[in-house]
Protein backbone atom coordinates (compact mmCIF):
# COMPACT_ATOMS: atom_id res chain seq x y z
CA UNK A 1 0.00 0.00 0.00
CA UNK A 2 1.55 3.19 -0.67
CA UNK A 3 0.93 6.61 0.22
CA UNK A 4 0.84 9.53 -1.80
CA UNK A 5 1.24 13.37 -0.84
CA UNK A 6 1.15 16.21 -3.68
CA UNK A 7 1.66 19.81 -2.81
CA UNK A 8 1.26 22.42 -5.82
CA UNK A 9 2.44 26.01 -5.13
CA UNK A 10 -0.12 28.60 -5.62
CA UNK A 11 0.14 32.39 -5.63
CA UNK A 12 -1.62 34.74 -4.20
CA UNK A 13 -2.23 36.94 -7.20
CA UNK A 14 -4.68 33.70 -8.83
CA UNK A 15 -8.15 34.57 -8.19
CA UNK A 16 -11.42 33.48 -9.05
CA UNK A 17 -12.26 36.05 -11.42
CA UNK A 18 -8.67 35.60 -13.17
CA UNK A 19 -9.71 34.51 -16.68
CA UNK A 20 -6.01 33.37 -17.83
CA UNK A 21 -5.08 31.83 -14.36
CA UNK A 22 -3.24 28.83 -15.98
CA UNK A 23 -1.02 31.21 -18.38
CA UNK A 24 -0.20 33.52 -15.58
CA UNK A 25 1.48 31.27 -13.20
CA UNK A 26 5.06 31.99 -12.25
CA UNK A 27 8.02 29.16 -12.79
CA UNK A 28 7.14 29.17 -8.85
CA UNK A 29 3.65 28.37 -8.87
CA UNK A 30 3.85 25.66 -11.49
CA UNK A 31 6.03 23.55 -9.27
CA UNK A 32 4.46 20.20 -8.05
CA UNK A 33 5.61 17.73 -5.65
CA UNK A 34 4.72 14.59 -5.02
CA UNK A 35 6.23 11.53 -2.59
CA UNK A 36 5.00 8.33 -2.32
CA UNK A 37 6.04 5.83 -0.16
CA UNK A 38 5.38 2.31 1.04
CA UNK A 39 3.52 2.32 4.31
CA UNK A 40 4.09 -1.21 5.36
CA UNK A 41 7.58 0.13 6.31
CA UNK A 42 8.95 1.13 8.98
CA UNK A 43 11.56 3.99 8.75
CA UNK A 44 12.92 3.38 11.95
CA UNK A 45 14.54 0.15 11.19
CA UNK A 46 16.98 2.13 8.90
CA UNK A 47 20.20 3.93 10.38
CA UNK A 48 22.18 4.34 7.33
CA UNK A 49 22.58 5.58 3.86
CA UNK A 50 24.21 5.73 0.23
CA UNK A 51 23.90 8.49 -2.16
CA UNK A 52 26.16 8.84 -5.09
CA UNK A 53 28.31 11.71 -5.95
CA UNK A 54 26.61 12.01 -9.30
CA UNK A 55 22.83 12.44 -10.34
CA UNK A 56 21.62 9.58 -12.53
CA UNK A 57 20.50 11.06 -16.07
CA UNK A 58 17.85 9.36 -17.64
CA UNK A 59 16.60 10.24 -21.11
CA UNK A 60 15.08 8.33 -24.41
CA UNK A 61 19.15 7.19 -25.37
CA UNK A 62 19.73 5.46 -22.04
CA UNK A 63 21.06 6.02 -18.86
CA UNK A 64 24.25 8.28 -17.78
CA UNK A 65 25.31 10.21 -14.77
CA UNK A 66 26.42 13.31 -14.35
CA UNK A 67 27.51 16.14 -11.65
CA UNK A 68 27.28 19.87 -12.73
CA UNK A 69 26.64 22.60 -10.33
CA UNK A 70 22.97 22.15 -9.85
CA UNK A 71 23.17 18.64 -9.71
CA UNK A 72 25.46 18.96 -6.80
CA UNK A 73 23.33 21.17 -4.87
CA UNK A 74 20.34 18.80 -5.28
CA UNK A 75 22.73 16.01 -4.14
CA UNK A 76 24.18 17.97 -0.65
CA UNK A 77 20.42 19.05 -0.11
CA UNK A 78 19.11 15.31 -0.12
CA UNK A 79 22.18 14.46 1.75
CA UNK A 80 22.05 17.17 4.35
CA UNK A 81 17.87 16.46 5.29
CA UNK A 82 18.60 12.63 5.26
CA UNK A 83 21.79 14.02 7.94
CA UNK A 84 19.41 15.97 9.81
CA UNK A 85 16.32 13.45 9.86
CA UNK A 86 18.81 11.52 12.11
CA UNK A 87 20.39 8.88 9.22
CA UNK A 88 23.99 8.94 8.70
CA UNK A 89 25.64 8.80 4.90
CA UNK A 90 28.27 6.00 5.04
CA UNK A 91 30.57 6.33 1.61
CA UNK A 92 30.64 4.12 -1.17
CA UNK A 93 31.08 0.59 -1.23
CA UNK A 94 30.06 0.33 2.22
CA UNK A 95 27.62 -1.63 3.45
CA UNK A 96 23.99 0.65 3.68
CA UNK A 97 20.84 0.54 4.93
CA UNK A 98 18.69 2.35 2.11
CA UNK A 99 20.11 3.30 -1.41
CA UNK A 100 19.27 6.80 -2.29
CA UNK A 101 19.48 7.95 -5.97
CA UNK A 102 19.07 10.92 -7.73
CA UNK A 103 16.97 11.52 -11.31
CA UNK A 104 16.96 13.86 -13.74
CA UNK A 105 14.53 12.85 -16.54
CA UNK A 106 15.38 14.63 -20.11
CA UNK A 107 13.04 12.72 -22.57
CA UNK A 108 11.74 13.96 -26.13
CA UNK A 109 9.16 12.75 -27.82
CA UNK A 110 7.49 13.61 -31.56
CA UNK A 111 4.07 12.19 -32.09
CA UNK A 112 2.05 12.28 -35.04
CA UNK A 113 -1.84 13.94 -34.42
CA UNK A 114 -4.33 14.20 -37.03
CA UNK A 115 -7.50 16.55 -37.92
CA UNK A 116 -10.36 14.81 -38.36
CA UNK A 117 -12.42 17.40 -39.88
CA UNK A 118 -9.30 19.79 -41.90
CA UNK A 119 -10.55 19.59 -45.39
CA UNK A 120 -14.02 20.41 -44.97
CA UNK A 121 -14.97 22.04 -41.71
CA UNK A 122 -13.66 25.34 -42.77
CA UNK A 123 -16.75 25.15 -45.94
CA UNK A 124 -19.40 23.80 -43.58
CA UNK A 125 -22.08 26.52 -43.97
CA UNK A 126 -21.32 27.08 -47.69
CA UNK A 127 -20.10 30.33 -48.94
CA UNK A 128 -16.82 29.56 -48.02
CA UNK A 129 -18.81 28.70 -44.33
CA UNK A 130 -20.18 25.12 -45.59
CA UNK A 131 -19.89 22.81 -48.31
CA UNK A 132 -21.46 24.09 -51.03
CA UNK A 133 -24.34 25.96 -49.43
CA UNK A 134 -25.64 22.43 -48.46
CA UNK A 135 -26.20 21.32 -52.12
CA UNK A 136 -22.98 18.86 -52.50
CA UNK A 137 -20.35 17.18 -50.14
CA UNK A 138 -16.63 17.46 -50.49
CA UNK A 139 -13.89 15.03 -50.10
CA UNK A 140 -13.19 14.17 -46.67
CA UNK A 141 -8.85 14.18 -46.36
CA UNK A 142 -7.61 14.36 -42.75
CA UNK A 143 -5.25 16.77 -41.80
CA UNK A 144 -2.27 15.47 -40.00
CA UNK A 145 0.66 17.17 -38.25
CA UNK A 146 3.68 15.81 -36.02
CA UNK A 147 3.98 17.66 -32.28
CA UNK A 148 7.32 17.23 -29.42
CA UNK A 149 6.88 16.57 -26.00
CA UNK A 150 9.94 17.89 -23.76
CA UNK A 151 9.63 15.83 -20.21
CA UNK A 152 12.00 17.35 -17.55
CA UNK A 153 11.44 16.35 -14.14
CA UNK A 154 13.50 15.19 -11.14
CA UNK A 155 13.28 12.07 -8.90
CA UNK A 156 14.52 10.88 -6.02
CA UNK A 157 14.38 7.33 -4.84
CA UNK A 158 14.86 5.46 -1.90
CA UNK A 159 14.95 1.84 -2.32
CA UNK A 160 15.69 -1.22 1.00
CA UNK A 161 19.14 -2.45 1.09
CA UNK A 162 18.89 -4.02 4.66
CA UNK A 163 16.37 -6.50 3.68
CA UNK A 164 17.41 -7.04 -0.23
CA UNK A 165 17.27 -10.57 -1.16
CA UNK A 166 20.98 -12.12 -1.11
CA UNK A 167 20.32 -13.87 -4.28
CA UNK A 168 18.78 -12.88 -8.11
CA UNK A 169 14.83 -14.25 -9.04
CA UNK A 170 14.37 -16.70 -11.90
CA UNK A 171 11.62 -19.33 -12.70
CA UNK A 172 12.36 -22.93 -14.39
CA UNK A 173 10.91 -25.81 -15.74
CA UNK A 174 12.21 -28.37 -13.75
CA UNK A 175 14.05 -29.66 -17.20
CA UNK A 176 16.95 -27.82 -17.36
CA UNK A 177 15.52 -25.10 -18.55
CA UNK A 178 14.12 -21.67 -17.53
CA UNK A 179 14.31 -17.55 -17.28
CA UNK A 180 15.60 -15.74 -14.95
CA UNK A 181 16.86 -12.02 -14.29
CA UNK A 182 20.18 -12.72 -12.61
CA UNK A 183 19.87 -9.39 -10.83
CA UNK A 184 18.67 -8.88 -7.02
CA UNK A 185 15.09 -6.83 -7.29
CA UNK A 186 14.81 -4.02 -4.27
CA UNK A 187 12.26 -2.52 -2.87
CA UNK A 188 11.33 1.20 -3.61
CA UNK A 189 10.29 2.39 -0.32
CA UNK A 190 10.35 6.24 -0.99
CA UNK A 191 9.47 8.10 -4.20
CA UNK A 192 9.77 12.03 -4.70
CA UNK A 193 9.00 13.63 -7.86
CA UNK A 194 9.37 17.12 -8.97
CA UNK A 195 7.69 18.83 -11.95
CA UNK A 196 7.33 22.80 -13.12
CA UNK A 197 9.01 25.34 -14.88
CA UNK A 198 12.99 26.63 -14.50
CA UNK A 199 13.30 23.63 -12.11
CA UNK A 200 17.16 23.38 -12.92
CA UNK A 201 18.36 26.42 -11.59
CA UNK A 202 19.88 26.23 -8.11
CA UNK A 203 16.97 28.52 -6.14
CA UNK A 204 14.54 26.50 -7.83
CA UNK A 205 16.22 23.25 -6.69
CA UNK A 206 16.57 24.60 -2.98
CA UNK A 207 12.83 25.10 -2.43
CA UNK A 208 11.98 21.68 -4.14
CA UNK A 209 14.30 19.69 -1.80
CA UNK A 210 12.89 21.32 1.14
CA UNK A 211 9.12 21.13 -0.22
CA UNK A 212 10.00 17.72 -0.99
CA UNK A 213 10.92 16.95 2.94
CA UNK A 214 8.53 18.92 4.40
CA UNK A 215 5.91 16.78 2.76
CA UNK A 216 7.57 13.55 4.23
CA UNK A 217 7.78 14.10 8.08
CA UNK A 218 7.87 9.60 8.21
CA UNK A 219 11.09 9.86 6.83
CA UNK A 220 13.14 9.26 10.16
CA UNK A 221 15.02 6.83 11.84
CA UNK A 222 13.13 7.45 14.98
Amino acid sequence: MLGIAVALTIGTGLTACNKNAINDLTPEDSQVYITNYDRSVNFAQYKTFSLPDSVVIESNTGYTTSLGSVESQFITNVATALTNRGFTRVAAGQKADMGVAVIKVNNRYTGVGVDPYGSYYSNYWGGGFGYGGFGGYYPYYPTYYTYQVTDRYWEIQIVDLKNAPTTGTGTGTGTGTGTGTGQTQLNVIYDATIRGDEITDTQSVNTATTAIFNQSPYLRPN
